[in-house]
Formats: C-alpha cells, sequence, structure tokens
C-alpha cells in the first residue's frame, strides 16, 4: 500500500497531524501539544515537522510523531526550514540591548546537531538583524549550496555552512526584491522599483557571475512585484503592481506580466485580451505551461506556453484562483473570498475536459494532496470565525473527510514527492467516504429551487434585461469608467450629451472650451491672443462681450430714445417670463401699490410707440397763429420690427398635448438610432420603440402634420 498522505493544523488551543487518505485519523505517535502555539511547519523534503511554543521550538518526526530536537529559542513568530531540512530558521520580533542595538533576532539553527548540550544548549550557526517580517527567511538554492539575502542596495551570498562571512555580493542600486531559482542552475532574479523618473528593472543573474545580467527588463507601472519560476528555473514570471492607479479605474492599482528566460533568448510582456487587474497566475509542475486568471468579474482564465502564446481559454466565470495538481494532470480554476467558493475541475490529458464543479463556499484555504487526487478546502481565522474546519475532496467531485474545528489558524499538506504517488487512473475507482463525510452529507439538506435575485412585480415574468446580466450570461461587457473626473454615459444611465430641447424657444450655441471650434475640432484663427496678460485678455474679453450685447440692442431697435405719454422717457419692456414673474421683495423691502391710471401704459408696448417719440407740443406766436413745424435735426428712426415672443408655458391644451407627444418620437427616434449602432437596450426601452405607431396616430388625431 502508497504511503498515506498526511496534514497538519493549528487551532488556538493545540496542534494535531492526520494521517490522511486512505486512513483518515490521527498519527498514533504524536502528543497534541497545548497552549499558545504560534506557528507550524513541514521541512520541504517532508522529514521534519516543527512548532513554536513560547519558550522553546520543537521539532518531530513527521512519520512517526516522535521528538527529534528541541530549540532554546523563546518567543519565535516565524519558522522555516532548509530545502532538505539540514538548517531550521527561527525568526523573533525586532527588539534592542541594553546598550540600545538592535537584536539579532533571524537565526540559522542545524536540525540535528551532534554538538548539543545535554541539557539543550547549542549554537547557532549563524544569525542577523531582520527587522521586517515581510520577506523575512533566507532563499536556498535546491543543494543548500548558497543562501541569500537582501540588504540595502545589494544582495549577500553565504556558504550555507559558514553563515558568518559574505560569500560574494551582488550590487544593484535599490534593489528591494529577490527571487532564487531552485533549481541545479543557480540563477536569481533580482528588482528595483520606479525611482528619480527612472523605470522599474528586473534583471537576471548567473551566480556567481554578476558583472553582466544574462536577462533584463524594464517597465514603468511598478511599484511592488512578485516572482515565480518555474520548477527548472528555465523561466520567471513577473507580476508588477502599483499602488495607486492613475487612471482612477481601480482602488488597488494596476496589474502588468512580463516573463523573461534564464537565458536571455527571450522576454516579453504577456498581452491579456480583457481589461482589468490580474488576479492569480501559476506555473505548470512541467515548466512549460503556466495559467492566468485576469480581467473584471467575470474573469478570464487562460493557458499560456513558456513563449508567452495562448494556448486555450475556459469560459468566463467568477474566478480569481488557479491551481494546478502536483503531477500537472488536472487544473483547479475557483472563485474564493468574496466569490461563491465554486471549484471547476479540468483534464489537461483530455482536451481540457471539465471533471466536475465542486461548491466550497467559506473556503479560505485550498490545496491538492501530493497524490495528485484529493483537494484540501478550509475555511480558518480570522478570515472567518464561524464555520471553521476542513474538507477533503476526491477530484471526481465526492466528499471524502469533514471535520469542524473551534478557531482553525493554519493547515498544510505534509510536503511528498510524486514519484511516492504515482498517478495511474485517479479517476477510477472513487474511493469510499470517510463516515463523517457520509454522517455530513446525510445532514445536509437538498437544496431547493433557486429563489433567485428579487424582482419588483412589474418585471415578474418577463426576460432579464440585458444590463442586468453578466458577461458569461450573455449581458454587455463590463467597461470600467474613472472613478472621478468622467461620467459613465455607456450604459445610458448617465447624463447624455445632447442638450435640452425646449419646444418653442430659440437654440442656444452650447458654451465651447477655449481654442475649440463650433462642431468640433479646434480653432485656427490667430488672433495674438497668446501675447496677452492675463488681465489683458480678461479686459479684452469684456470689451468685445460688450460690444456683442450693444449692437444685439441696436439690432432689436431697443436703443432709440422713447418717451410716454406723460413725457417722460420709455423703460425698456421687459421679457414675457420676466414680467409674468413676481418681483423680488427680499433686497428692495415691501413696495408699496402703484395707482392704476387711466391712461394707456406706453411702456407695455412691444417696442418704442409710433410717431409720439418725435412729436413734441407746439407754442402759439404773437398773433395767437400756431407757428410752424420746425424741421428735425436728425432723420427719424426707422420703425422697429414686430417682435412675437412665444413662451413655452402658455397654449392651449392641444399645443401642449402635441409637444409632448413630439418630445415622446424624438426620444424614439433616439433610441431607434442608438439600437442602430449596436448598443443593446433594455426591456423597457424596446417596448417604447413599440409605441411609436400609437404616438404617431395621436399626433394625426390632434391635426399635427409634420
Amino acid at each position: 500500500m502508497a504511503q498515506p498522505t498526511q496534514l497538519a493544523y493549528r487551532t488556538s488551543k493545540h496542534i494535531g497531524i492526520l494521517d490522511a487518505a486512505p486512513l483518515y485519523e490521527r498519527l498514533p505517535g504524536f502528543q497534541v501539544p497545548e497552549g499558545n502555539l504560534r506557528c507550524c511547519v513541514y521541512s520541504p523534503d517532508g522529514r521534519f515537522f516543527a512548532w513554536a511554543s513560547p519558550g522553546m521550538v520543537h521539532v518531530v518526526a513527521a512519520s512517526t510523531g516522535h521528538v527529534v530536537t528541541e530549540l532554546p529559542a523563546e518567543n519565535v513568530y516565524e519558522l522555516g526550514f532548509s530545502p532538505a531540512g539540514t538548517y531550521i530558521i527561527t525568526w523573533q520580533r525586532p527588539s534592542k540591548d541594553e546598550d540600545g542595538n538592535a537584536t539579532k533576532n533571524l537565526k540559522v539553527w542545524r536540525t540535528i546537531d551532534d554538538n548539543a548540550g545535554e541539557s539543550g544548549e547549542r549554537d547557532v550557526v549563524g544569525k542577523f538583524v531582520q527587522k521586517n517580517q515581510t520577506g523575512w527567511n533566507l532563499q536556498y538554492t535546491s543543494d543548500e549550496q548558497y543562501c541569500a539575502r537582501c540588504v540595502t542596495n545589494e544582495v549577500q551570498f553565504y556558504e550555507s555552512k559558514d553563515l558568518g562571512t559574505v560569500w560574494n555580493k551582488l550590487r544593484v542600486e535599490g534593489v528591494t526584491d529577490f527571487a532564487l531559482a531552485g533549481t541545479q542552475t543557480h540563477s536569481v532574479a533580482v528588482f528595483v522599483p520606479e525611482r528619480k523618473g527612472q523605470p522599474a528593472s528586473v534583471k537576471v543573474f548567473n551566480v556567481p557571475q554578476f558583472a553582466q545580467p544574462v536577462s533584463q527588463k524594464t517597465f514603468f507601472k511598478g511599484d511592488k512585484v512578485q516572482l515565480k519560476w518555474n520548477q527548472q528555473g528555465t523561466s520567471v514570471i513577473v507580476l508588477a503592481q502599483t499602488e495607486v492607479d492613475k487612471s482612477n479605474k481601480s482602488y488597488y492599482g494596476e496589474t502588468n506580466m512580463y516573463i523573461l528566460s534564464a537565458n536571455g533568448g527571450f522576454d516579453s510582456r504577456i498581452q491579456l485580451d480583457k481589461e482589468g487587474p490580474i488576479h492569480d497566475v501559476m506555473w505548470s509542475p512541467n515548466s512549460k505551461e503556466f495559467g492566468v486568471i485576469y480581467g473584471y468579474m467575470p474573469a478570464k482564465t487562460t493557458i499560456f506556453n513558456q513563449r508567452a502564446v495562448e494556448t486555450h481559454s475556459f469560459n468566463l466565470g467568477p474566478r480569481n484562483t488557479i491551481l494546478f495538481s502536483p503531477h500537472g494532470r488536472f487544473v483547479i480554476v475557483a472563485g474564493f473570498g468574496n466569490l461563491a467558493g465554486q471549484m471547476d475541475i479540468y483534464d489537461l490529458e483530455k482536451n481540457y475536459e471539465k471533471v466536475c464543479t465542486i461548491e466550497a463556499s467559506n473556503t479560505s484555504n485550498c490545496e491538492w494532496s501530493p497524490d495528485g487526487t484529493h483537494i484540501l478546502t478550509a475555511t480558518t481565522s480570522p478570515r472567518l470565525r464561524v464555520d471553521n474546519g476542513i474538507r477533503i475532496w476526491h477530484v471526481g467531485g465526492g466528499l471524502m473527510y469533514v471535520e469542524d474545528m473551534h478557531e482553525l489558524y493554519h493547515v498544510v499538506w505534509r510536503p511528498q514527492s510524486t514519484t511516492q504517488h504515482p498517478l495511474e487512473n485517479p479517476l477510477h475507482p472513487v474511493p469510499t467516504p470517510h463516515a463523517s463525510a457520509l454522517e455530513y452529507l446525510g445532514k445536509v439538506k437538498t437544496p431547493s429551487k433557486p429563489a433567485g435575485a428579487y424582482r419588483p412585480p412589474g418585471a415578474r415574468g418577463t426576460a432579464t434585461p440585458l444590463a442586468f446580466k453578466r458577461e458569461d450570461e450573455g449581458g454587455a461587457a463590463f467597461v470600467r469608467q474613472m472613478m472621478s473626473g468622467k461620467q459613465p454615459e455607456t450604459n445610458g444611465f448617465g447624463p447624455s450629451a445632447r442638450r435640452r430641447v425646449v419646444p418653442g424657444a430659440e437654440t442656444v450655441d452650447p458654451k465651447l472650451p477655449p481654442g475649440a471650434a463650433p462642431g468640433g475640432g479646434v480653432s485656427l484663427t490667430q488672433d495674438g491672443d497668446e501675447n496677452l496678460s492675463k488681465a489683458a485678455l480678461k479686459n479684452k474679453k469684456k470689451r468685445e462681450a460688450k460690444k456683442a450685447k450693444e449692437a444685439e440692442a441696436k439690432t432689436a431697435g431697443l436703443t432709440a430714445p422713447t418717451e410716454n405719454a406723460e413725457g417722460a422717457p420709455a423703460t425698456p419692456s421687459r421679457s414675457p417670463e420676466t414680467r409674468d414673474r413676481p418681483r423680488s421683495r427680499s433686497k428692495a423691502g415691501f413696495e408699496s401699490p402703484q395707482p392704476q391710471s387711466t391712461k394707456p401704459d406706453a411702456s407695455r408696448q412691444r417696442g418704442p410707440p409710433l410717431n409720439t417719440a418725435t412729436q413734441t407740443p407746439q407754442k402759439p406766436t404773437a398773433n395767437g397763429k400756431p407757428a410752424a413745424p420746425a424741421k428735425a435735426a436728425t432723420p427719424a428712426a426707422p420703425p422697429a420690427p414686430d417682435l412675437t415672443v412665444t413662451s413655452p408655458g402658455l397654449g392651449s391644451p392641444e399645443e401642449k398635448k402635441v409637444r409632448s407627444l413630439l418630445k415622446k418620437l424624438r426620444a424614439i427616434d433616439d433610441l431607434k438610432m442608438r439600437q442602430a449602432g449596436g448598443e443593446k437596450l433594455e426591456g423597457t426601452q424596446v417596448l417604447k420603440i413599440g409605441t411609436e405607431e400609437q404616438v404617431r396616430k395621436e399626433i394625426n388625431a390632434l391635426g399635427y402634420s409634420e
């Protein structure tokens, strides 16, 4: 029988080790530790399992659970092993000694130390000052010959057996991150963020030839990166991210992806055909392809080869996690976090055929088992403090094991080689589920018909408008607008660019920005305004506006001097809108009512009165005869044109009805133009287009003809 798989978990009260498929029982020789246990970890080769208590670090054999050694290290918050388990690394919180100097809180120990004292005393292999908990661990080569750590402006390399002396230095100005390839060919990739207008860069060096990089890529929009080597160490993926999205489309910055080969033969930006962030990227164990999930929801999942050429795309869906099985036979495309927790499993050897879909809601951790046929899902704290526990599923979709726990903080598979679990026929036969899974399935109620989203009474029994469907359900593609500065107009709910038209009123030219020509384009006239100061340009605009106003008044005939019947100059008549509106009494106070005159009021006439503005009363001469009329010094002004102003607020009920129907026709024409342009309309808008014939019948019945 093949060696069973194994997993370890840490809760708020204890740590446990469970032998998984096919046994599903606790490790017999392991004594369960209890208390405040901060961290636990397996060695990469699967030989050891270690955890940290407040007083020391305990190491046991993973296969038996027997104690191997204990380290005299207090208050350890992070643990790690070298690739072959030869060294164990501990990290404590930064502190200062009595002299105010920083203590060396990163320590490297031998896992099996033959020189350890009887009471547990032992010497450390090396120790360093490491203030930042992010990226705290040393990075080892796969053969444990060298290890490296990043300091200011350089990456320091050490021989693993002698950490007191720097073996070599890779000097790179401004380096903030690096990644060693876990292969026999020693390669290292370093990252330098944007600095003083210079682009960010990723450089690949061969160890220890640090004089010249074998491959490099420069790019903007890169504040931090994730460097992902494939298992063979031949290529590295660079996932670059910015803290702030300058286009204001996302709160979480921008993401871009690049690929570089270790020998310098290939580097490229990976072109993605859907707008939005990059959710996840992972190399296949065969090192020849990788998967990417990207784009606004519903996201797109695509498989690329090592030359960044697309080989396959899955259906769109709400997904943000991709996981290849250890043998590279299957791939999981799932949506966790704030998504529903659906997992789609595909068989890559059968032309990406879909095997099954697993509903694993509230999952915060998902991992393949080393045998490539089981999947672990867990709900952990503090992501969720309720319904904590683990679930183990078969690749065919069946639930194999269930265990609920109180405040589960961490769960991890024991690393094992794929040679220990050869993959024959993973789908058949299906193993028998554990009793816990059968009990759980017996309690779960069969889901009834889903109620679906709430629909108002007026929309029930009708098809869902396309505007409310996701892209993978046949709706329109989502377009992210700017968070500020622009108003959304693509979905029809934002303000329209077309100006509001009032029936019967004169059209008003829209205000154009400086330098723009009416109807679009740029004005090419040269009037020398660029040489004027701001104050002179402002005064010039005022003068031009005043001249234009005077010319308009002269054209309308409102500048001719007029006198009323009493001989006083007549005041210009107000417009109908101003005349009908009551005057405000907030500034001038209460106005006393004027006595009504029996004489006609000349100031209410449309335009200047005829033949009264130039007549003067005649005086009698000495002989009693009237004097001859004097000749006019200036020729009489031509009669002003008769002005007729139509107010949209006045008119008979039939006219109002006609204007309302005309407005509906214009709206219908606008919707038809948008539909002809390829825009997807809502159901209510399509129904509105269907009322065109009825509207035209009503308007013809009122006697209106176009």
